[in-house]
């Protein structure tokens, strides 16, 4: 179904009326997306709430004294930090998944794999067929953005199949439980309730306008802290021990999965193994939306139903 309204004909046997029928539906979808300016200041001053608190709280005398106490034990906190680098960089050596002899990406098959990927970083299996990674700066600031992606397509995914597991196993009913309708949802001035909880509207009542502004204020702090680094919470009395993809400390590693280094650095091949798998899975979400419309839990159930009928082959042949 489009979004767009079928502009008014020119055709003279056309009725007047139905151009008019079509204002009218203008009119009242745009009216969906009205709402007061104590409604809009109220979500707007919300989602800055995060931001502003953490700004106020980093000028405030509670801040200095958490930063005096922070820099009497950051000698302390950087000798810990340098031992479990040390232990890390050993373990790595140490684990099948690093090195010349961790698995490639073409297996047992003999191939001519790039010299310049050594296996230091996790999830490297010699994979670069178009050279990206040969600048070490590149490479570096590559793995950045695949770690940042891999980890939002695990969340989203999350967020996309739930919904619709417990809508389907009528656990909980959600208004619209499929991921692509809700964006299209509110496009259509739809109220949304967050978590399914009736009357929980927060920004969900409001256009998607305002539900963008809303995000950039409520990013507005994660992503200005990712950009100066680790040192950015030490205002806040905060010391994180690790790097920019593995901050480490109670904020980023509250169940200190990191005390162990030969487990953390087997973890962090797995992150990257489900994070790609992730990465591809949203690719299929997308396909599957386009060709069926439904959600992908529905359209796994439809292809156990009817393996022969309800498949990639058969969607594609229904659109040629």
């Amino acid at each position: 179904m489009s979004l767009l309204l079928s502009p008014p004909s020119l055709l003279p046997c056309q009725p007047p009326t139905r151009n008019l029928r079509s204002v009218s539906a203008a009119v009242d979808s745009f009216s969906r997306f009205k709402a007061s300016w104590e409604e809009v200041a109220g979500v707007l001053v919300f989602s800055a709430i995060p931001f502003t608190a953490v700004k106020a709280i980093a000028n405030s005398p509670l801040a200095e004294v958490l930063q005096r106490r922070m820099v009497e034990k950051k000698k302390l906190y950087e000798d810990n930090s340098s031992k479990m680098k040390a232990l890390s960089d050993e373990a790595r050596m140490e684990s099948m998944w690093y090195g010349e002899d961790r698995p490639r990406w073409l297996g047992p098959i003999s191939y001519d794999y790039p010299t310049y990927l050594t296996g230091e970083l996790p999830g490297d299996y010699g994979f670069d067929i178009a050279g990206l990674s040969r600048d070490p700066v590149a490479f570096q600031k590559f793995f950045n953005f695949e770690v940042l992606h891999a980890r939002w397509a695990m969340l989203a995914a999350f967020g996309a199949l739930i919904p619709e597991i417990l809508d389907i196993t009528g656990t909980f009913h959600f208004a619209e439980p499929v991921w692509w309708r809700v964006g299209y949802s509110k496009l259509q001035g739809d109220t949304l309730d967050y978590l399914g909880i009736p009357g929980l509207h927060i920004a969900g009542s409001q256009g998607v306008i305002i539900i963008a502004i809303c995000q950039a204020l409520l990013m507005v702090g994660p992503e200005y802290a990712r950009y100066c680094g680790i040192e950015a919470l030490e205002p806040l009395g905060i010391y994180l021990p690790g790097d920019i993809n593995y901050p480490g400390g109670i904020l980023f590693d509250p169940l200190n999965l990191s005390k162990d280094p030969d487990s953390f650095e087997e973890l962090k091949v797995k992150e990257m193994k489900n994070g790609r798998l992730a990465m591809v899975a949203w690719l299929g979400f997308s396909a599957q939306a386009a060709l069926t419309g439904k959600g992908p839990v529905q359209n796994l159930l439809d292809c156990f139903a009817d393996p022969s009928n309800n498949n990639l082959l058969s969607n594609l042949k229904s659109i040629m």
